[in-house]
């Protein structure tokens, strides 16, 4: 590989509630917030959280960040009016853990847009995150 190439180092995701948006990810995929990212202790002022968070892996390398807006259009998909623009996919090796982590993606806030649970081939669930981010959930 060419040393010289990029590295992607994490999707980042505009958002109007960054530290709900990240804590949803957070719980969904058990990453962990970089030091010094953390929530503050309740009732303490959250300036991190109305501006940047990084959430890493288990070995710290960063995997999702999420930045404050004030204003986002959630999509509209699938009508065309406001397309995806991006989304996340995400795998898991069965149908048993597909099952399990829809519903883990509704206790924590996620709303199902398209069930293709059923496809021979691909059996996937497309949700929209609390802040309205598509992602798809699928064996793979």
């Amino acid at each position: 590989m060419d040393d010289s190439l990029p590295v992607l180092r994490a999707v980042v995701l505009d958002t109007t509630d960054a530290r709900g948006t990240a804590e949803f990810y957070r719980q969904l995929l058990g990453y962990s917030y970089r030091r010094g990212d953390e929530p503050p202790t309740h009732g303490q002022a959250d300036p991190k959280g109305r501006d940047w968070l990084v959430l890493v892996d288990a070995t710290g390398q960063p995997r999702m960040s999420f930045q404050q807006v004030r204003q986002l259009t959630p999509t509209t998909w699938p009508e065309p009016a406001v397309p995806m623009q991006l989304h996340v996919d995400l795998t898991v090796c069965n149908n048993d853990e597909l099952a399990e982590n829809y519903e883990r993606a509704l206790r924590l806030g996620a709303t199902l847009i398209l069930d293709r649970s059923d496809h021979p081939a691909e059996p996937l669930y497309v949700f929209a995150d609390p802040a309205g981010h598509p992602f798809c959930l699928f064996v793979g």
